[in-house]
């Protein structure tokens, strides 16, 4: 074989990989993803880049990070209530939403701050029009902050005035790279768990059990930047154009039922799957019904992605083989603290990106491991 054919096999092969992401099929809603440049990052500085770019944050991140595992240390302020706005897609399974509220409002009363919190709960993220309607309401409460989050690219021209008023300060919540465009009018903060970080945790648990080339799929949630950040980075370092072992993909919103509906199909198209990537814990719950729906002795395995309490109590029962845990309550405990050095007067000491960390959790885990991170994890939302 010449040089020239064994090139344009080559491509012919590469080409064939990238229509195998492309293959649309519906399925009770469910949409066939496509990997397109506007599933790419591209529009936001990763943290490392972040801190390069500003290297002053480095230093303020980590002085930060130390007080949010600290205990609380209450800051001089000026005794004023400050008044919040919370807008949070809180109809999941997940509880990391929920756990965060109660965290965060803790956590001000451990630094003697007066609050009151306004919650507005909607449903997934990704419901555009909803969010805007929220948004208008919480304003109308002329809030000193507002906590929302950045998954819809839709939401980016939203964020982008809201900053541009100053006022209410916003936190951007489960987002950790700041927008490019955005330059140096950032939000107040930016506060949640590295998508991607986590995602390199799993893809290295994949590649140890299973090696590099083995067939799966990925069920992502609905389309946008969490999908991307999560889905994508696993895409693009697992699959394999040449072998084609990205048997499919689907976009199923954050949605169980939809979940169980398309892993049933992909495991009765592709009975030689080794297992399914999933970006979510209502993804998860719903590839995993319909993997205990198949014959026993079936050994195709999935993921959670978070470590919530109905992700670690299926891995302590030994369905779900892995997740990844975040150390869930600094969440809420970093913009607590936040705002108290905001109120205090000083602001500059708050980094434009707080990134809470993360713990690999296996169904191989000892109770008493589980029991430790939980404790971690969850120290204000018990």
């Amino acid at each position: 074989m010449t040089a020239t054919v064994r090139s344009t096999v080559k491509i012919f092969r590469l080409l064939a990989g990238f229509l195998s992401i492309l293959v649309s099929f519906c399925l009770h809603g469910l949409t066939a993803t496509a990997d397109t440049p506007s599933g790419t990052l591209d529009e936001f500085w990763t943290l490392e880049e972040f801190t390069r770019k500003h290297p002053k944050q480095q230093m303020n991140a980590e002085t930060f990070a130390r007080r949010v595992s600290n205990d609380a240390v209450a800051l001089p302020n000026s005794g004023k209530t400050v008044r919040i706005a919370v807008i949070y897609p809180g109809s999941q399974t997940s509880d990391y939403w929920r756990r965060s509220v109660i965290s965060f409002e803790a956590r001000l009363k451990s630094l003697d701050v007066a609050y009151e919190i306004v919650p507005y709960f909607s449903g997934s993220s990704s419901f555009v029009g909803n969010q805007a309607s929220l948004i208008t309401a919480a304003l109308k409460e002329d809030p000193d902050y507002l906590v929302f989050t950045l998954d819809a690219l839709r939401h980016k021209a939203i964020v982008q005035r809201l900053i541009a008023r100053s006022r209410p300060k916003v936190i951007l919540q489960n987002i950790t790279t700041p927008v490019k465009s955005w330059r140096d009018k950032q939000p107040f903060l930016y506060v949640g768990f590295d998508h991607v970080a986590g995602t390199n945790l799993l893809i290295d648990y994949y590649r140890n059990r299973f090696g590099h080339q083995k067939p799966f799929a990925i069920l992502y949630g609905p389309r946008g930047y969490v999908s991307r950040a999560r889905g994508n980075t696993f895409l693009q370092a697992y699959s394999d154009p040449e072998v084609l072992n990205l048997k499919a993909s689907y976009y199923v919103g954050y949605d169980r039922e939809k979940s169980r509906e398309a892993a049933t199909r992909i495991l009765a198209d592709n009975p030689d799957l080794a297992f399914i990537y999933a970006c979510s814990t209502d993804i998860a719950l719903g590839a995993l019904d319909a993997i205990q729906e198949r014959p026993e002795g079936t050994q195709v395995v999935t993921n959670g992605w978070g470590g919530g309490s109905a992700e670690l109590e299926a891995v302590a029962a030994g369905k779900l083989d892995v997740t990844v845990m975040r150390m869930n309550d600094d969440n809420g405990v970093a913009m607590a603290e936040a705002i108290a050095l905001d109120q205090a007067g000083r602001q500059d000491e708050v980094p434009v990106v707080y990134s809470g960390s993360f713990e690999l959790v296996t169904s191989s885990d000892s109770i008493e491991r589980i029991d430790e991170l939980k404790a971690r994890a969850f120290r204000y939302s018990k």
